[in-house]
């Protein structure tokens, strides 16, 4: 992918495009309310920090990285003799993270993956518990990968909501890529998605501005 602003807006009609292309102009999610969010891109083409540090502490091997975007997560963990995969459905993020040293495949969560049932963390980081916009769809989905002692490590938005909508990425000049669907859930409605699905939240913590929590098989999580 150029730099190009005809490629940055998404020739390829990829949604994604703006917060994988290499220059630091800044990228907002423009929700259906009209609201707009600067998102923390340079944060996801950087080395961890010392927030992400309180995810990757937490996380046990196998690990699955869930929308990984340029692989910062799964590539440092690598790093440290843990194995982890990422999967994202942008092809340009999936070539970041293996140029980068990282392993990750082009496909979605909801496609057959490697080792379905045995990994034992799964990483929805970065707002991931929004992807397909149905958030008990992803979990159901992520219980079905999770073995059974495993873990997911969610991140949840900063402040109390939920919601799901179709959202776009939007540059500094007002111009969009394309639609997608999207979730925003808080940690209330996280507590709320896992009950429902029979998880339960065996720890949550904040760390910054970010807020997290870690969830298990009911029947494991106790």
């Amino acid at each position: 992918m150029t730099t190009d602003e005809g490629e940055q807006y998404g020739a390829e009609e990829d949604p994604y495009a703006l917060v994988l292309r290499p220059a630091w102009a800044p990228v907002f999610l423009r929700l259906a309310n009209g609201r707009r969010i600067r998102m923390p891109v340079r944060r996801w083409h950087e080395p961890p920090t010392a927030d992400d540090e309180t995810v990757l502490e937490r996380c046990v091997g196998p690990v699955l990285d869930v929308g990984c975007g340029p692989g910062r997560l799964c590539r440092e963990l690598l790093s440290r003799g843990v194995f982890a995969l990422g999967v994202d459905i942008a092809p340009r993020a999936v070539a970041l993270t293996c140029a980068q040293g990282g392993l990750a495949l082009c496909r979605s969560v909801f496609d057959r993956l490697p080792a379905e049932r045995a990994w034992q963390t799964i990483l929805l980081i970065d707002g991931n518990i929004g992807i397909g916009g149905d958030p008990y769809g992803l979990l159901r989905r992520c219980g079905e990968l999770l073995a059974p002692t495993g873990h997911l490590v969610i991140e949840a938005e900063p402040e109390d909501v939920e919601e799901c909508s179709a959202v776009r990425y939007e540059g500094p000049h007002g111009r969009c890529g394309p639609p997608f669907p999207w979730a925003r859930l808080g940690l209330r409605a996280v507590h709320g998605v896992a009950a429902d699905l029979a998880f339960n939240v065996t720890d949550q913590w904040t760390s910054g501005h970010r807020r997290f929590a870690t969830l298990m098989h009911a029947r494991i999580g106790i």
